[in-house]
C-alpha cells in the first residue's frame, strides 16, 4: 500500500512535469545539449588543430572564425560542452546528495544530533563562498576534479539547510507518527514517507545547484583558476580574454561559448518554473480556479474578460 502511495506520489509530479510547457522546452533545450555535448565531439573536428591564421572572421571554412590560436571556434564551442556540462551536473547531484543526507539527518532526529549538524552547517554558510573558491581553485592542483571538489565544498551547505526546515515540518505530520508506532525503522521512514514528498524541492534544488556550479566553474577557469590545456567554455574564455578579443572586435571567439552559457542556464530556470508551477499550491489552485471559470462562462456562452487590477 506504501510503495502504490509514493508510486503515485512520483508519477503524479512527472505527468504535471510533463504537461508543463516551460518545463517541456527547458528538458528540450538541455537534451539538445547534451546530445551536442556526447556526439559532437566525435563529429567535428580536433579542437586544438591548427587550422590557420588567427581571430580570422566566421567563413563557409570555419563556420565560427579561429581563435587567437588558429583554432576552431565551433569545434572548442562542441567540445568544451562535455565537461563544462559534467561537472555542472555531477557537482548538481553531489550537492543535493550531500545537503540531503546531513540536512535530512539534522531534521528527523533533532535534539543532540541537530544541534552539532547545524553548528557544522552553520560553519560552511557564514564562510565567504568567493574568496573561498579561488583560494582553493588556485592552491589545489588544477584541473576538473578540483573544481567539482571546491564546488561541492563551497555549495552543500545552503540545500542543507532547506531540506532540515522541510524535514523538521513534515516530521510532524501524522503519516509519520503512524510509521513511528508501526515499528518502521528510522532508515525507511526518512526514504520511504518523507523524501519522496520533496521531489519537488530535491528537483529545484539540484536544478539551481547546477547553474551555479556552471556559472562558477566558468568564472574560475575564465580567472585562469582551472587546467587552461583543456577545452572547456571557461577556458574558451580565458583565452578570448587573453588574446583581447574585446579590443580587437574579434566577437566570434567568445559569443557562441557565451550564448551557449545563457541557453542552458535560461532551459534550467524553464525547468525550475515549470516545477514550481506543478508543486505550488497556490498556483495550482489559482491554475484550477482559472479553468472551472472559464470553462463556466464558455458553457453559458459567455466570453470571460480577465480585468488586471
Amino acid at each position: 500500500m506504501k510503495n502504490d502511495t509514493q508510486q503515485t506520489i512520483f508519477t503524479r509530479w512527472i505527468k504535471g512535469i510533463l504537461s508543463n510547457r516551460k518545463a517541456l522546452v527547458g528538458v528540450a533545450i538541455i537534451n539538445i545539449f547534451i546530445g551536442i555535448a556526447v556526439v559532437g565531439p566525435f563529429l567535428t573536428q580536433d579542437p586544438n588543430a591548427f587550422l590557420g591564421s588567427p581571430l580570422s572572421p566566421p567563413s563557409l571554412e570555419n563556420l565560427f572564425g579561429t581563435n587567437g590560436q588558429g583554432q576552431d571556434v565551433l569545434a572548442q564551442t562542441i567540445v568544451g560542452a562535455r565537461q563544462t556540462l559534467l561537472v555542472g551536473f555531477s557537482v548538481g547531484i553531489l550537492v543535493v546528495l550531500i545537503g540531503s543526507i546531513i540536512g535530512a539527518t539534522a531534521g528527523y532526529y533533532g535534539g543532540y544530533v541537530d544541534d552539532m549538524l547545524s553548528l557544522f552547517i552553520n560553519i560552511f554558510l557564514v564562510m565567504p563562498g568567493l574568496p573561498l573558491m579561488v583560494i582553493l581553485a588556485s592552491w589545489l592542483p588544477p584541473g576538473p576534479l578540483t573544481l567539482s571538489g571546491v564546488l561541492i565544498v563551497t555549495g552543500w551547505a545552503w540545500n542543507a539547510r532547506v531540506i532540515r526546515s522541510q524535514m523538521m515540518t513534515l516530521r510532524k505530520r501524522d503519516f509519520v507518527y503512524a510509521s513511528i508506532v508501526s515499528g518502521e525503522q528510522n532508515i525507511r521512514i526518512i526514504m520511504i514517507e518523507i523524501m519522496p514528498r520533496m521531489l519537488s524541492l530535491l528537483a529545484s534544488s539540484f536544478i539551481g545547484a547546477s547553474i551555479y556550479a556552471i556559472g562558477a566553474q566558468v568564472g574560475l577557469e575564465f580567472l585562469g583558476l582551472g587546467d587552461v590545456s583543456t577545452v572547456t567554455w571557461g577556458t574558451n574564455l580565458y583565452w578570448a580574454s587573453n588574446d583581447m578579443a574585446l579590443l580587437t572586435g574579434s566577437w566570434w571567439t567568445f559569443i557562441p561559448t557565451g550564448l551557449s552559457i545563457a541557453i542552458v542556464s535560461f532551459a534550467l530556470t524553464l525547468i525550475n518554473f515549470g516545477i514550481d508551477e506543478v508543486s505550488n499550491p497556490r498556483l495550482i489552485s489559482e491554475r484550477i480556479w482559472k479553468k472551472e471559470i472559464s470553462n463556466s462562462f464558455l458553457a453559458n456562452g459567455i466570453t470571460p474578460v480577465m480585468v488586471k487590477k
